[in-house]
């Protein structure tokens, strides 16, 4: 398959959303028709709000995008039913060239394997002289009356209860009068099926003892006198177009394939990982492994084969360049190309790729100035996401990340989307607030970051708001819920900036390891928060900060 992912960060907030869309749009108008926007997290009530308005539907949620079963398997299934014939199962597999085939009953559930070694061995069993219990079983026929004239391309001329499947013991009756009614003498007559061609005096015989079925072979038309003898007699006749040696051989693979099927097998799930099912398929004795979708429904065929496959899944990674914010699985595809405009992280690929990455207030930024630096025509309802990117990004140009850039892109932006943005600003911000609308754990973790210096782990989130009255009031279960999330992760510390977008101060809640917390030298309203003046910015004015505090701790400066 083939896909090129144009995607942001987990937790994605307004401009990791808008320049995902954005710059897909601008990709697939500069000969990359592939590009898809896509999304690794949730949509929340601002960037819905956005996407309402200029009427566009949020990117494809994509939670990992490592090889999947999926990506490999064959979705072209050659099966046959449990009550399929091993000779229809034969005939699929000379034409296609299969050593296995799949049963599948009418729910496409998978009810075993059907190999070609197992086939052969029950329909060409091997002689064993010396036990009497095996003596028969090259002779044996497992099947009902209607499935072996069809398996013979026959007809039923005579048929009495021809749906029951039943074992019956095959007979060629080509050998002299005498020596056959010995022979039928050593069985049972109601299990008896005499395969024969145009000896009257067989056919007679076999219908006089009453035996179950006779098979006449060579496409001979029965004469109507032995019809008769039949029917009176209850013998089913079959008329066979092919000649005894062949009707004899193809009489055992009448038999339904559910009583030769291999039930013991290994399946797995589509959207399962390759890389974890690898291993546990190849070291297998299997060849073959049914996919099976979320309801246990076969979707698609594994082969050992498949695993050397190339997925040609890439990735545009846009306002993030670290592997810790990437979605699941970026470190086991390619990446193409990064569009950021945050510090440079220790992501490595493995050749050159096109790195744009600019200190502007969003990258929304970037993305609309790619438009206009190509002349790529950008319509309304790109220019008003990429608006809202740049707005929500630099607080209406007031954030101090703002350059500019950012002044130059905005108004052209607000012509082509025919939207003021100070009005827009107002609205955005007032179209959803975390801590009115979300518990707290998910509240802290909707715009939350992770990064990596050195050997620590930490989380930078941000939430903002339209003043602190409703963080006051929350300011407890804030504060637990932080801390539980930084100990189900390890962190070394996990920080909650809340910005007052009206008043550009902040908040910053802390929990960690007290020796960096005890290095936070603004000024303390209360254990773990901290008072924020002009403090608006994660990226560029709380990580430098706390990156800061990071060095000192592990420095052992003192306080």
């Amino acid at each position: 398959m083939s896909e090129i992912l144009v995607i942001g960060h987990r937790n994605p907030d307004t401009d990791a959303i808008c320049s995902a869309i954005g710059y897909a749009e601008f990709k697939r108008r500069t000969g990359m028709p592939e590009a898809v926007a896509a999304r690794c997290g949730d949509t929340n009530d601002r960037i819905d709000f956005v996407l309402k308005t200029f009427g566009v539907p949020a990117p494809k949620f994509v939670a990992d995008v490592s090889p999947k079963v999926s990506d490999v398997m064959q979705r072209r299934i050659l099966s046959v039913r449990p009550d399929s014939t091993a000779a229809e199962a034969l005939r699929l597999m000379d034409e296609k060239n299969l050593r296995i085939l799949p049963v599948l009953d009418e729910a496409q559930k998978c009810r075993g394997l059907l190999s070609l070694f197992k086939l052969s061995k029950f329909l060409f069993p091997a002689a064993n002289l010396s036990n009497s219990k095996h003596n028969h079983s090259s002779r044996e026929v497992l099947s009902s009356l209607s499935g072996l004239a069809k398996t013979l391309d026959g007809s039923l001329v005579v048929g009495f209860d021809s749906e029951r499947e039943e074992e019956l013991i095959l007979v060629i009756g080509a050998m002299g009068l005498e020596s056959f009614a010995a022979r039928l003498d050593q069985f049972a007559p109601e299990k008896l099926c005499v395969v024969v061609g145009d000896r009257w005096d067989i056919q007679n015989i076999a219908i006089r003892e009453g035996v179950r079925v006779v098979i006449v072979t060579g496409g001979i038309t029965v004469e109507p006198k032995t019809l008769e003898a039949a029917q009176k007699k209850n013998v089913s006749v079959i008329t066979s177009p092919h000649d005894t040696a062949t009707t004899a051989s193809l009489c055992r693979a009448a038999v339904a394939v559910r009583h030769v099927v291999n039930e013991e097998f290994l399946c797995f799930r589509e959207h399962s990982p390759l890389a974890t099912v690898r291993e546990e398929a190849t070291s297998s004795g299997y060849q073959v492994f049914p996919v099976l979708d979320s309801e246990g429904a076969t979707v698609g065929i594994l082969s050992k084969t498949d695993f050397l496959k190339t997925v040609t899944r890439s990735l545009i990674l846009v306002d993030h360049n670290e592997l810790s914010q990437a979605v699941q699985g970026a470190d086991e595809v390619e990446i193409l190309e990064i569009i950021d405009h945050h510090r440079i992280g220790s992501l490595c690929t493995q050749q050159p790729i096109l790195f744009r990455n600019e200190p502007v207030g969003s990258t929304s930024t970037i993305v609309a100035d790619c438009f206009f630096r190509e002349g790529v025509e950008m319509p309304a309802h790109i220019a008003g996401l990429l608006l809202a990117g740049v707005v929500s990004d630099t607080l209406n140009l007031t954030s101090p990340t703002t350059t500019s850039r950012d002044r130059e892109i905005l108004p052209r932006l607000e012509a082509l989307a025919k939207v003021n943005a100070k009005e827009f600003t107002e609205k955005l911000f007032a179209s959803g607030s975390l801590l009115t609308l979300k518990p707290a754990p998910q509240a802290i973790t909707t715009d939350c970051k992770e990064y990596k210096q050195g050997n620590a782990s930490f989380s930078v989130a941000q939430i903002e708001e339209i003043g602190f009255v409703q963080f006051w009031k929350r300011k407890d279960e804030l504060l637990a819920a932080l801390d539980d999330y930084r100990a189900k992760r390890a962190y070394f510390f996990s920080s909650l900036l809340v910005t007052d977008v009206t008043t550009q101060c902040s908040l910053l809640l802390v929990v960690g390891d007290e020796k960096f917390i005890r290095r936070i030298d603004h000024p303390r309203l209360e254990p773990g928060i901290y008072e924020m003046r002009d403090i608006v910015s994660r990226k560029k004015q709380l990580l430098p900060y706390l990156t800061h505090c990071l060095r000192e701790t592990e420095k052992g400066v003192k306080v």
